[in-house]
Order: C-alpha cells, then structure tokens, then sequence
C-alpha cells in the first residue's frame, strides 16, 4: 500500500515538474519589451518586465494575426506572410502569377 502512495505521489510531482518546466520555455520565447503590461494598458516601465522586477505576469501579450482567405484556393493564411496581388489576397506566388496571368475585362473577348 505505501509503495502505491508513492508512487501515485510521485506522479503529480512529476507531472507538476512538467507544468513548471512548459512554462519556463514558454516565458522565454515571450518577448521582453513592449508597449503594453498584462492589464493590456501602457505599462510605467514601457513594457520592460525585468526593469519592474514583475517578471511573467507583466511582459506582453501577442496579439493574433489576421488571417486571410486566398482568392483561388480558399486557404486561410497569416496576413503578414499573404500576396497582395490587384486587391486579392494569395497563399504563395504560384496563386498570384495565376490569377495576375488570367484574362478579365475586355482582353477576355
């Protein structure tokens, strides 16, 4: 019975080890500086968590990037990473030279 314990307790430990060691990593691939703290407002030290001695609770936040609709195929793409190509949005070039090569208007007679 006690070596069940033990061993029922060394499974949340070590599950609690993870948890810790996860956020660890994700805390430092956030970025340090920014304009805002964790409230979402303007932060006093403009966002620099090590200045305020804060730590994770006040770096910054990532926003999401919108994301767009590729004319020809449909595929929702970051906007940042789209082809803007006469008003249309595309997910890689091949799209665009495509719908930029198709005739419209009058030259299509």
């Amino acid at each position: 019975m006690r070596q069940l314990l033990l061993l029922i307790l060394l499974f949340f430990a070590g599950q609690w080890l993870v948890k810790t060691l996860r956020r660890a990593g994700n805390a430092a691939d956030a970025p340090r500086n920014g304009p805002f703290d964790a409230a979402g407002g303007p932060g006093a030290n403009n966002g620099n968590a090590d200045a305020a001695g804060g730590g994770a609770q006040t770096r910054s936040r990532r926003l999401a990037e919108p994301m767009v609709r590729c004319a020809t195929c449909g595929v929702h793409t970051p906007q940042s990473e789209s082809i803007l190509v006469a008003g249309q949005r595309f997910c890689c070039t091949e799209h665009a030279e495509r719908y930029a090569a198709r005739p419209s208007g009058r030259t299509a007679r």
